[in-house]
């Protein structure tokens, strides 16, 4: 089991940034794993953000393209989220996760992910 710790929410205004982090603890490097980056608003369907696969591939979706950027740190097991020219509707709790198996599996099954972090609240208001 990993434990997923993430930081780095707060407050913003419209067209700032903000970029979260993810550790993970006790992560195994010789397995195929998926992170990834979630948001949920109170009342709606939790939303995929990014992900990013031990085969070094990372993606975000199409709602954050281009303000968004993921990375994983190999090194560090470390999970990032680059968050720039925020919106309001980008406000959320902001939650990461691990499985361990290739995202492209994770996509094709439609899984959840079996490993979640507490989160951390973004809130972006003027």
């Amino acid at each position: 089991q990993v434990q997923l710790v993430e930081s780095g929410g707060g407050s913003a205004q419209p067209g700032g940034s903000l970029r979260l982090s993810c550790a993970a603890s006790t992560f195994p490097y010789d397995n195929y794993y998926c992170v990834a980056w979630f948001r949920q608003v109170p009342g709606k369907k939790r939303e995929r953000v990014a992900l990013a696969d031990s085969d070094g591939s990372t993606s975000v979706e199409d709602s954050v393209k281009g303000r968004f950027t993921v990375s994983w740190d190999n090194a560090t097991n470390m999970l990032y989220l680059q968050m720039n020219t925020l919106k309001p509707e980008d406000t959320a709790m902001y939650h990461c996760a691990a499985e361990f198996v290739p995202c492209k599996v994770i996509i094709e099954t439609r899984a959840d992910f079996a490993n979640w972090g507490q989160g951390t609240q973004v809130t972006v208001s003027s």
